[in-house]
């Protein structure tokens, strides 16, 4: 554990992965901000943060605008991440492998629905092309496609990079402009007499810090944050599964990130395949249950990849893990910005699945909220907290 320098910091952030950490850096990239920033993180090592286990994959598929103007600028930000980082030439470049999500229908409905959502990503700049069952073929001879109807796939700007590098530059630049970083635990905060602001938080150190805003970044245990302020959110532990396999037969060219029907998604992972999926039964879990349920490939993800890749059907698994979505259970999107009542308290949150992605815009925009008090970039008020007080949920018809 570690002390922090100072008792009272203008922000405090609670919990100091991807973003804990981006919302710390962009901070600092506020002109004219220069207020005192704490990050306490619990385990330094990250090891069971959602941050370590993702799949960093990033996509502009989806049926919102809001959400895919969030990714057109994650896919900027990670082609030109060296520049938004300072020009600083020990930043290393991020490369943004472009081989696509490939979405695939099986009945007239979904299919319409990609139409429609490939209509709407177009509009917003990207470049997703709705195909049909016959151009899939054309162009990945590989699928078993007798069930498939049609399909929407993207080739720019659209497939996965290197999450872990990101995650550590925002964290190492942080520190670099004076962003504090301590080892450490939340345990109560303090309001104030009218219970509108948060005006300490309590460390398991026994260390008091008087805070001006309290940032929950807490990933999957962000409902244990919020309750310390008095407050409710629909965020919760889910676990999601991944696999990297071996294929006897490799495939002659990359493999899109494939969403099957069933639920199923895999993609190339170097000279490897990577599989994942969620457990059919899906209840919330404690944020510590790693469990590993072993039965999911056998009777799972490997029928269902080797039906639709019948190169699949001899492959093995060499490495798996599970990891935690920070599920928000109102409306599987973000939880961003301040509380309705307790105003300085900053939501993060329930990216369910959609965390790493999203981070470089939604990181931007708490920032630009707490040193401008609006959003000067991107307009991310549908995902405020008052949305669920309201009962109006974000409509995102492509969640993974």
């Amino acid at each position: 554990m570690g002390s922090a320098k100072h008792k009272t910091y203008d922000v405090v952030v609670v919990g100091g992965a991807i973003y804990g950490s981006a919302v710390a850096w962009w901070l600092t990239q506020m002109d004219g901000f220069e207020g005192r920033i704490l990050v306490i993180e619990r385990d330094p090592t990250y090891t069971n943060a959602s941050t370590s286990h993702t799949n960093s994959c990033i996509r502009q598929q989806f049926s919102n605008r809001t959400n895919i103007q969030i990714s057109r600028f994650g896919a900027e930000f990670i082609k030109s991440f060296r520049r938004y980082m300072g020009g600083d030439p020990e930043v290393p470049h991020l490369t943004l492998q472009s081989y696509g999500y490939m979405y695939l229908a099986d009945t007239p409905e979904f299919a319409q629905t990609l139409k429609e959502s490939q209509a709407i990503q177009m509009a917003e700049g990207a470049q997703t092309r709705h195909m049909t069952a016959a151009e899939v073929a054309a162009d990945y001879p590989f699928y078993q496609l007798d069930d498939i109807i049609a399909a929407n796939h993207n080739l720019v700007d659209e497939g996965y990079f290197d999450g872990g590098t990101m995650f550590d530059w925002f964290k190492r630049m942080a520190r670099k402009n004076g962003v504090e970083y301590i080892h450490d635990e939340v345990t109560s905060m303090t309001l104030n007499p009218q219970g509108t602001a948060v005006d300490s938080v309590t460390l398991k150190s026994g260390d008091r810090i008087a805070c001006g805003t309290v940032v929950n970044a807490s990933g999957p245990r962000a409902v244990a944050t919020a309750r310390m302020a008095g407050l409710e959110l629909p965020v919760r532990p889910r676990k999601r599964y991944t696999f990297i396999f071996d294929a006897a037969h490799p495939l002659d060219r990359d493999l899109p990130l494939t969403i099957d029907p069933s639920g199923v998604h895999m993609r190339s992972e170097g000279k490897y395949y990577l599989a994942g999926c969620p457990p059919d039964v899906d209840p919330d879990v404690e944020f510590d249950d790693f469990a590993f349920d072993h039965s999911l490939w056998q009777e799972k993800v490997w029928p269902i990849i080797a039906t639709r890749v019948p190169a699949f059907e001899q492959v093995k698994v060499i490495n798996e893990w599970v990891g935690h979505y920070a599920f928000n259970t109102f409306d599987q999107n973000a939880v961003v910005g301040p509380h309705s009542k307790v105003a300085n308290f900053i939501f993060l949150n329930g990216f369910s699945g959609h965390g790493l992605q999203q981070s470089p815009a939604l990181g931007r925009g708490a920032a630009e909220l707490i040193a401008y008090g609006k959003y000067r970039s991107l307009d991310l008020g549908q995902f405020s907290y008052e949305r669920i007080e309201k009962n109006h949920h974000f409509v995102e018809k492509a969640v993974i």
